[in-house]
């Protein structure tokens, strides 16, 4: 029902036609000292070479992520495509109006949040036979190196270290891509896109991509709606992406305090870069139905600090032992709390 071409096309507009720039960088070089750096401090390991990291534009980022976000909302659109049934002779008008009101949402955030994205280490939770990919956005590094007024080789091989951890996580760590997934499908097998009201039939008339900006630039035009176990869902899903963004944090100022110059010019930097978020990355998170404050970012990396600061790295690698010992929002708040639950869990065992 979504039409993806349409959604290209709009992230491709939104994207813009930056080039990748020459950084004038050894990429792998930087990833092979990554590997060996975060192996080092975390003790963990992967099971085969990491993917190789590749430098993109904003377009191309886009795309490679339409195509994730696809597996996200193709369900979803395919029933709310169902309960137009009803509606007789309008039910094509409906779906086609519908079904072009998402492709427009989605194809934006995609394009505008192409324009801010740094890095990814990207896999498809939802279609596990998709090859990860390690991607660098070059346009967007070029331009935070020149906005924050950092060193270029320093900066690149912090930003290096975060994703390379987000391999190891998620490669190294057997349970937590299929976790994660089978979170995402319950989430969404049950979830309904609520159309904003006036969207679904004025959008597909409005001529020209430019256009159809502007008009989203006044808010998003759909959402996901949650039941409360829906919510439920959320809050599981929330905390443990919260320690993935959280752990990665801790590595990359551990591994960067030891081995970077100027590295407390860089986590200043990057703080205040990421302190406001844009009107794509709120709406996205609204389409979503996903609440992904960036607090929760700073009590997962506050919650890693602390076990690995009072109890050391391998306390902290309980939590990637087993589901059962992944922290919950609250636990977030209070590492002690988990760390003593932890502990009576492998004293019963």
């Amino acid at each position: 029902m979504v039409d993806w071409s349409l959604a290209r096309q709009i992230a491709r507009f939104a994207a813009g036609s930056a080039p990748v720039p020459q950084l004038g960088v050894d990429l792998d070089r930087m990833s092979a000292d990554a590997e060996a750096q975060v192996a080092g401090y975390t003790g963990l390991s992967l099971p085969s070479p990491p993917p190789p990291p590749e430098m993109v534009d904003r377009a191309t980022w886009a795309d490679i992520n339409l195509d994730t976000l696809s597996s996200f909302l193709d369900p979803v659109a395919e029933r709310l495509s169902d309960r137009f049934g009803s509606a007789g002779p309008l039910a094509g008008p409906l779906r086609a109006a519908a079904g072009a009101t998402l492709a427009t949402e989605v194809g934006l955030v995609a394009g505008y949040m192409s324009q801010r994205v740094l890095a990814q280490y990207e896999l498809s939770l939802l279609q596990p036979e998709q090859p990860a990919r390690l991607l660098f956005v070059g346009p967007n590094l070029v331009k935070a190196i020149g906005d924050m007024n950092v060193d270029r080789d320093s900066f690149l091989a912090w930003i290096v270290f975060h994703e390379v951890t987000h391999v190891f996580q998620l490669a190294g760590v057997e349970w937590l891509r299929p976790y994660l997934a089978d979170l995402l499908r319950e989430y969404l097998a049950t979830v309904e896109v609520s159309i904003q009201t006036g969207a679904a039939g004025g959008l597909p008339s409005l001529p020209s991509p430019a256009e159809i900006a502007e008009a989203y630039r006044e808010g998003g035009l759909a959402a996901l709606v949650q039941t409360r176990e829906q919510r439920s869902l959320m809050r599981r899903l929330q905390a443990v992406m919260a320690v993935i963004e959280g752990y990665s944090e801790h590595v990359m100022d551990a591994v960067g305090e030891r081995v970077l110059d100027g590295y407390e010019r860089l986590r200043d930097a990057m703080d205040r870069r990421r302190a406001s978020r844009s009107a794509p990355q709120r709406i996205l998170e609204r389409l979503l139905g996903l609440d992904l404050k960036m607090r929760q970012y700073v009590l997962g990396k506050r919650f890693c600090d602390a076990v690995a600061g009072t109890h050391g790295i391998a306390a902290l690698n309980r939590v990637w032992e087993e589901p059962e010992l992944l922290p919950t929002l609250g636990e977030l708040e209070d590492a002690e709390a988990w760390f003593a639950r932890v502990e009576q869990h492998r004293a019963a065992a």
